[in-house]
């Protein structure tokens, strides 16, 4: 706290120099301050993002998500606080990356469909948050064998990796098995995972939930509680597809 205090003070020192400067010597306006100082301000937040582009986008989807659901989070800190991790998820929506980016402490590398990867202008969203395009070895076998080069490369950097390991987003609300990649990835990087359920989700506008149309339902479930079940790790020995499944079931309960 002192140090932060001290580093506050240093800057209210620079930012009354600055302002002396300007309008003393330069001879400017306050009106011109105020906007010499935004410009300024700009290409600072400009910098910083060229640098973390992933801390404004985890901010902005904290305001996204926040601004629509209500949302009650369990056992976030079951995900580590550094080092390489495995999460894995139920798929229920179009959202689930978002929310997830939402509540995570640590910026999350998401494997994702590659035609959706791939979709004009959301894939430059997705290559700023690094996501991981990956197809099945039916339709692009390249694009299969890249992607698990990515997450490995990513898990050996002390990344945190998220998958859903379903494949597919939930056409009934249910969980889908879980496919054997999961053992894939563990195999060539043993490293702990955190299985992780989504619940609220099923019969929003971002779920393919049949009913009222997309935005009915968007009207009627703005607000809407959600909730984010985090579990404890486990050792990767011991995280079968099978396990995993049965974890996020449990953590997910009969509410979808």
């Amino acid at each position: 706290i002192a140090a932060n205090n001290i580093v506050n003070a240093l800057f209210m020192i620079v930012a009354s120099l600055y302002a002396i400067a300007m309008l003393d010597l330069a001879r400017l306006s306050v009106p011109q301050l105020l906007l010499s100082a935004a410009l300024l301000n700009a290409a600072v937040a400009v910098y910083i993002y060229g640098l973390m582009p992933e801390f404004l986008l985890r901010f902005l989807s904290w305001l996204l998500v926040h601004s629509i659901y209500r949302i009650r989070t369990s056992g976030t800190s079951h995900i580590p606080e550094r080092g390489a991790a495995l999460i894995v998820c139920n798929h229920v929506s179009y959202v689930d990356a978002l929310l997830l980016m939402a509540v995570s402490p640590r910026p999350i590398r998401f494997v994702m469909d590659v035609s959706i990867f791939r979709l004009p202008v959301m894939s430059w969203l997705f290559r700023q948050v690094r996501a991981i395009p990956i197809a099945s070895s039916r339709v692009d076998p390249a694009v299969m064998e890249r992607a698990f080069e990515q997450v490995s490369e990513a898990l050996r950097d002390g990344q945190l990796v998220c998958i859903f390991p379903e494949g597919r987003i939930t056409d009934n609300g249910e969980l889908h098995p879980f496919r054997p990649g999961l053992t894939r990835v563990l195999q060539r990087d043993p490293v702990p995972v955190v299985p992780v359920a989504l619940r609220g989700l099923w019969g929003s506008a971002f779920s393919r939930a049949p009913g009222l149309p997309r935005p009915i339902r968007a009207m009627r479930r703005i607000f809407s509680r959600l909730s984010i079940e985090v579990g404890a790790a486990l050792d990767p020995a011991v995280a079968t597809p099978e396990l995993l499944q049965q974890q996020v079931a449990t953590l997910r309960g009969a509410w979808r």
